[in-house]
């Protein structure tokens, strides 16, 4: 990272709310005797480190490596990760009351591991020992996925045959079994999506929602069973939607300047989901990086949000998901926006390329949030989005615009958009909302 971080980008790295409340409390400068950061060309290099005091006779040593993917290291016994020190020296050295220095003894030797490990070439995917072993199991999961598949199909004839009237009674075990038995059947991805249809009834339109969800099931097993027959792009796709595994294609990285338009959390299954939504200022490629982490850690962020980095990123063969393969450089940046409409027209050619798509990148410039029921965001033309409901009130938003025409990039969903980031008239970067939300 090439720029001091904000209080923003600590926070995004805050395992959870908890965290968040206990880091405050601790940067406190007068618990940090020892404290300092280091910079360096292009990010190589920066690190921040302290020492704090803390309950016992010796202070807890804490260092956090900026290069590439952000990692730290504490001495405290805590499960967290980051820990609350890592995230309270964050917090102080963006608010400008860490200075410059050499690290200590203790940093340097851990950040120059962290350096000779990212010297050495990556290695090489191993190939399997027996390559045919691996395609005859490949080859037996996706019959296994196919038999799922030809399961939910009878279960959604019988939802709709005999009427969506009492799907409200559908208690959480009948969802649950059915997903259970798509978790058997390796379809795990598809699983978590059934699942999902449990909350459905709760929504004000919840007979549309549900008829709905069900036809783009029914849809997604029909795909399935034709794989063979689609073009490629479609069948990656519906590959990917089932949960079978892809790998990114390393060997055709495409290197633009990408601009970091928004992050979103999301439940997945037991552990915690981030999508980070990117953009080309060349190519105009979308693309989306996914990272999870189980309970207690945080997924990996490797680009911050409002900033353009020039960087090489590999993507997989569907829904525009990319992993970054070398980072640049990066600073502070607000991404050209467009019109609503144009925004709309974005979203139907990415539902035409992946009909079960739930969330698609938009960025509306010059924009002015209208309060209402739902609230709406205007373009200067008169068109306008409307916000989701669990969006609403967008206070944060509305604070930085104060009543100003703003960037506003989000997530436009079936049930209207999320706001992810504003930028404000000075040109700053806020993100919003970092509640896990529903995919």
């Amino acid at each position: 990272m090439s720029e001091r971080w904000t209080p923003d980008d600590v926070w995004a790295f805050a395992p959870d709310a908890s965290s968040r409340k206990a880091a405050v409390k601790t940067a406190k400068p007068a618990s940090w005797p020892v404290r300092g950061f280091r910079s360096g060309d292009s990010g190589a290099g920066r690190a921040v480190w302290g020492e704090c005091s803390g309950s016992g006779s010796k202070p807890y040593q804490v260092v956090v490596d900026l290069a590439g993917t952000p990692a730290s290291r504490c001495s405290c016994p805590s499960r967290k990760f980051p820990c609350k020190h890592a995230l309270a020296l964050l917090y102080l050295w963006s608010e400008n009351t860490v200075d410059p220095g050499d690290p200590p003894d203790w940093a340097a030797e851990w950040l120059a591991k962290r350096e000779a490990a990212r010297e050495r070439p990556p290695a090489a995917p191993a190939a399997p020992a027996d390559p045919e072993a691996a395609a005859r199991r490949l080859e037996r999961r996706e019959e296994r996925v196919a038999e799922g598949l030809a399961e939910l199909e009878l279960w959604l004839r019988d939802q709709v045959e005999s009427g969506l009237a009492g799907a409200p009674n559908l208690g959480y075990g009948e969802i649950d079994s059915v997903a259970a038995r798509l978790v058997d059947a390796q379809a795990g991805r598809l699983a978590d999506h059934v699942r999902g249809l449990s909350g459905t009834t709760s929504l004000p339109d919840w007979p549309a929602r549900l008829l709905t969800e069900y036809s783009l099931l029914r849809l997604l097993s029909a795909a399935y069973q034709r794989r063979d027959h689609l073009p490629e792009p479609m069948r990656a796709t519906v590959r990917a939607r089932v949960g079978l595994p892809s790998s990114p294609d390393l060997s055709a990285p495409v290197r633009d300047t990408w601009h970091v338009l928004g992050r979103c959390d999301f439940p997945a299954g037991q552990v915690r989901g981030r999508r980070i939504w990117l953009r080309g200022a060349t190519t105009g490629r979308t693309a989306m990086m996914v990272s999870f982490a189980p309970e207690g850690q945080v997924p990996d962020t490797p680009v911050r949000v409002g900033t353009a980095v020039d960087a090489d990123l590999a993507f997989h063969p569907a829904e525009s998901r990319a992993v970054l393969v070398a980072l640049h450089s990066d600073s502070p940046a607000e991404p050209a926006g467009t019109g609503a409409d144009d925004a709309l027209a974005a979203w139907s050619a990415a539902l035409a390329a992946d009909p079960w798509c739930t969330a698609w990148p938009v960025v509306v410039a010059d924009a002015v949030l209208v309060r209402g029921t739902p609230w709406l965001l205007a373009d200067p033309g008169g068109a306008a989005l409307p916000l989701r409901q669990d969006c609403c009130p967008p206070l944060t938003a509305a604070a930085v615009s104060g009543g100003r025409p703003v960037t506003v990039a989000g997530e436009w969903t079936p049930s209207g958009l999320r706001p992810l980031t504003v930028w404000g008239p000075d040109g700053r970067a806020v993100s919003l909302d970092p509640r896990v939300v529903r995919a």
